[in-house]
């Protein structure tokens, strides 16, 4: 497997997690497979995944109709399945958890997204899922709205994982990796082990790129003097959104104040790369991989760009590369008329929609397979 560029991204200090998840991808042994072959790391859901597993297909619905008949409503019937297929996951993850000395081997689960913007009930559905489902190596995802992130403090405090999903800007990256820190002196203070508590930072990329892109060829059709900055700042503010993030990385945890947590055996927040798949056709289909691929990260990757990685990649170090670029890349959009910070929040609110619409519809199929 040398010649696996997969395998290559493990060897240079990246995890790869699957953005997928089915029960017959367990049941068939393709999961075991992914984990030996490729050196599959982890996996991470949403509501929009489980949308697509239980209600676009028939694997789910001799179990739906059981659980029905049983008097379960469509939201047990889900929290039911999905946790099913999350423990038996973790499972098949248990040996990389432990070998990689609790860094790697997760599964993620997320709370229900309407809960996004309560705090308090989000950090009730986020403790009573940790206990069901009863696995050292699950993430459950918070999104890191500001009602967000108390309950990401108070979780981590006591020692639940979070997976902080939904980050699109450098300000909200900040204030996620406070609640963590402040999650874990919290815990200390209390006198309480941190060396298995987990966490990712999720950052989301193509969404910005989706959503900036055509601002500036807007920009670049009017044909003006500032052209050459928005000709080099188009399909590149994701990447240079990454590669800031990173050096924040890189500064914060290795600051004397997360010095002294790692004294402790705490583990550093890792960045996660979300929404890597390339959505402009005009790019390569792996153009967010190749550019983000950095030490102590992580990048979640759906079935078909992992496909893709694996045919054509090129892993080489590269998230540090022309920092001074991408930074001057984030400072000309102000000048452009662009507003990143309003584009992002703009993208917060935008994705937890984006998973409201698919958890209604699994509601609705649920309830109609349960019927039938």
């Amino acid at each position: 497997m040398e010649g696996n560029p997969l395998k290559k991204l493990e060897k240079l200090g990246q995890s790869i997690w699957l953005d997928y998840i089915r029960r017959d991808l367990i049941t068939s042994g393709e999961l075991k497979h992914l984990i030996d072959k490729d050196g599959l790391r982890g996996i991470t859901s949403n509501p929009k995944i489980f949308e697509k597993a239980i209600a676009q297909s028939k694997i789910y619905d001799q179990q739906i109709k059981e659980l029905s008949l049983k008097g379960k409503n469509n939201k047990e019937i889900y929290e039911l399945l999905s946790q099913q297929d999350v423990q038996n996951a973790a499972d098949q993850f248990k040996a990389v958890y432990e070998m990689t000395g609790y860094k790697d081997g997760y599964v993620s689960l997320e709370v229900n997204p309407h809960l996004a913007h309560n705090t308090k009930d989000t950090i009730e559905e986020a403790r009573r899922l940790w206990f069901s489902l009863n696995r050292p190596n699950v993430l459950i995802k918070i999104p890191a709205t500001l009602e967000g992130l108390p309950a990401i403090r108070k979780l981590i405090s006591e020692g639940i994982n979070i997976n902080v999903t939904l980050i699109f800007g450098l300000p909200r990256y900040k204030q996620v990796a406070e609640a963590y820190f402040s999650g874990l002196e919290e815990r200390i203070n209390q006198g309480k082990p941190v060396s298995q508590v987990a966490s990712v930072a999720s950052f989301f990329l193509g969404r910005i790129d989706s959503h900036i892109d055509p601002l500036l060829e807007r920009i670049i059709e009017e044909g003006n003097k500032t052209d050459k900055d928005a000709e080099e700042a188009y399909g590149q503010v994701a990447i240079s959104s990454a590669k800031e993030a990173y050096q924040i990385y890189r500064t914060i945890f290795g600051s004397p104040r997360f010095n002294i947590l790692a004294e402790k055996g705490a583990l550093s927040q890792r960045l996660l790369w979300a929404s890597t798949s390339t959505k402009n056709p005009k790019n390569s289909d792996i153009k967010y991989i190749e550019a983000i691929i950095g030490r102590d990260t992580v990048n979640t990757i759906p079935p078909v760009t992992m496909d893709a990685y694996r045919d054509h990649g090129y892993p080489e170090l590269r998230l540090e590369q022309n920092v001074e670029e991408a930074q001057r890349i984030l400072l000309v959009l102000a000048g452009l008329g662009i507003d990143i910070d309003r584009v992002t929040q703009q993208l917060e609110d935008e994705g937890v929609e984006k998973f409201n619409k698919p958890f209604d519809k699994l509601m609705d199929a649920i309830t109609k397979k349960s019927s039938v």
